[in-house]
């Protein structure tokens, strides 16, 4: 008896099909990006002396494993944390003698609050087991806080808000004459309030 040909395989297509598989994959499939905070770190500079902060001017801001937010050891709700950021921000209780008034700040100058924004810090501590959409709320009410005194100051010495000004020298299409002149504006509003905001290392419990 005869064997019977065993018919071939036409596998000529199948890296065409392959290929045309791997584009539409390659199409199709959207590769998620990591968001974080946007933040500068300061350079590395060899300390000579210890630095000495005054109480006065550290805003100690808390998030505990329950997320619940203390500042200055006192419980404090997250709505609420923007404007306590700012009344300390711009509290400007320095003197005529120490050289630390500030002639643009219009907070209640409190004696026992910061002396000048250029020296007022907020040290932020979290626990490790705080959420982290919490961490997230609570840096984002401390940058907002910045924002309305940074806005505040543009609108009277330029007639915008500082966030536009930002917004207007990020994008690609602006002129260079344009971002020159933003550029000088918003370091200038950048030292009237600069972000010095810290972050500590976790809490363990």
């Amino acid at each position: 008896m005869a064997r019977r040909a065993i018919p071939e395989v036409n596998a000529g297509s199948m890296a065409d099909i392959a290929f045309l598989l791997l584009i539409f994959f390659l199409v199709t499939t959207t590769i998620e990006t990591d968001s974080g905070l946007d933040r500068k770190l300061p350079p590395m500079e060899p300390q000579d002396e210890e630095v000495t902060i005054r109480e006065r001017n550290l805003l100690q801001v808390l998030i505990n494993k329950d997320n619940q937010l203390m500042v200055n050891e006192e419980l404090v709700e997250l709505e609420d944390l923007r404007q306590r950021a700012v009344d300390f921000l711009d509290n400007g209780g320095g003197t005529n003698d120490q050289g630390e008034t500030c002639d643009y700040c219009q907070g209640a100058r409190d004696e026992t609050s910061s002396v000048h924004p250029d020296k007022a810090i907020i040290s932020l501590v979290n626990d490790r087991e705080t959420k982290y959409s919490t961490y997230i709320a609570v840096q984002n009410e401390l940058v907002a806080a910045y924002n309305v005194l940074r806005n505040r100051e543009a609108q009277r010495l330029y007639k915008t808000d500082f966030t536009e000004m930002q917004s207007v020298y990020n994008d690609p299409k602006t002129d260079d004459d344009v971002k020159d002149r933003l550029k000088e504006r918003i370091e200038t509003i950048q030292k009237m309030y600069p972000q010095l905001l810290s972050e500590a290392e976790p809490r363990k419990n």
